[in-house]
């Protein structure tokens, strides 16, 4: 029998991206119930797949056939509607990216879920798709030393970073809408925070499996119009993270780098919302030999839900303390960089 999802959001990920892909792992999920925050695509999208749909997260917490919780609502709502979903008995919990906001908030979600036994997975896709596993293989099967790594994003705008960053960065007296401005140190500082904290961590978790003690955060600023490049240490490695949200630009281009003591490793994501299978890993050695990899049929968005059915089924374990430690290492240097920024600009 489907372990019964209810779904809290209704945005165009969960139309483009979680809903497509639980259908494709039917009969091991099936969404019972979807909820939205009072804007009526719940409705819409629970139509479509015969499921209930209401506002709010009550109705959902209270149906039994919900048997496990994923979260796609804004980022700043996550610990607090897990520890309801723990509250209310769910068997597990996906969480979109990123758990929490604050490391209090990471910390206080993690005891209750394991206090519970209740399963939990954050939704990190990078983390999950199938080429970064074949990444990790060849560099672990080849005991290559990393000596540096980068993160290149050129994104189209995207409503939720916008919201996010306007409303926690733009001052009161500002306009709600527009380019925040990035001239005053506190606005450029918390921009840079909350996107290294909802944006740079689908990538974090796979950055601290190469470099997992944060030493330094080198140099840190916000791009205009809304995007940051951002230098640290850990590890022994620099690490660079850029990224820019362009109106008008080349198509989107999301890429890890990977340089080691003998060759270049590149792993090419695919666009967001998007299902084209998993993403390009192309090697390059010192003496030009270039090796492509094939690209897998399934994608990460995918392979995460059936790491959450493998955890169901008692084939994997729930690994708490990777989670927290995934959320301290993002927050811990989102913190750092914002704090790099406001002391620089003062």
């Amino acid at each position: 029998m489907p372990h019964g999802v209810g779904i809290v959001g209704a945005g165009p990920g969960v139309a483009a991206l979680h809903l497509p892909t639980l259908a494709r792992l039917h009969p091991l999920f099936e969404v019972v119930h979807i909820a939205d925050a009072g804007s009526g695509r719940a409705g819409e999208l629970a139509e479509r797949v015969g499921a209930r749909s209401s506002s709010g997260i009550t109705e959902l917490l209270d149906d039994d056939r919900v048997s496990i919780v994923a979260l796609c609502s804004p980022p700043a709502e996550h610990a607090a509607q897990i520890l309801a979903s723990v509250a209310a008995g769910k068997t597990a919990i996906l969480c979109e990216k990123p758990l929490a906001t604050t490391l209090d908030d990471a910390e206080a979600v993690i005891d209750a879920c394991r206090a519970a036994g209740t399963a939990l997975l954050v939704g990190t896709n990078h983390l999950y798709d199938p080429a970064w596993m074949r990444a990790k293989h060849h560099l672990v099967a080849g005991r290559h030393v990393v000596r540096a790594i980068a993160v290149t994003l050129a994104l189209p705008p995207n409503g939720r970073y916008h919201d996010v960053v306007t409303e926690l960065a733009t001052p009161a007296a500002a306009p709600s809408r527009g380019a925040p401005p990035l001239h005053l140190p506190e606005v450029a500082a918390s921009v840079v925070r909350q996107l290294l904290a909802g944006l740079a961590v689908h990538d974090l978790p796979m950055l601290r499996d190469l470099a997992p003690d944060l030493e330094s955060v080198v140099f840190a600023r916000a791009v205009a119009p809304l995007g940051y490049v951002v230098g640290y240490r850990a590890s022994g490695i620099p690490v660079r993270l850029a990224t820019v949200m362009l109106p008008d630009g080349a198509d989107a281009l999301w890429r890890l780098d990977i340089t080691t003591d003998t060759d270049r490793l590149e792993v090419a994501f695919p666009p967001a919302f998007v299902h084209v299978g998993s993403a390009r890993v192309r090697v390059s050695t010192a003496s030009g030999v270039v090796t492509t990899y094939p690209i897998a049929a399934e994608d990460g968005y995918v392979a995460e839900w059936r790491a959450l059915a493998d955890v169901l089924d008692g084939d994997a374990v729930i690994e708490y303390d990777e989670l927290l430690d995934d959320a301290r290492y993002a927050l811990t240097l989102a913190d750092a960089a914002a704090a790099l920024i406001e002391g620089a600009e003062r």
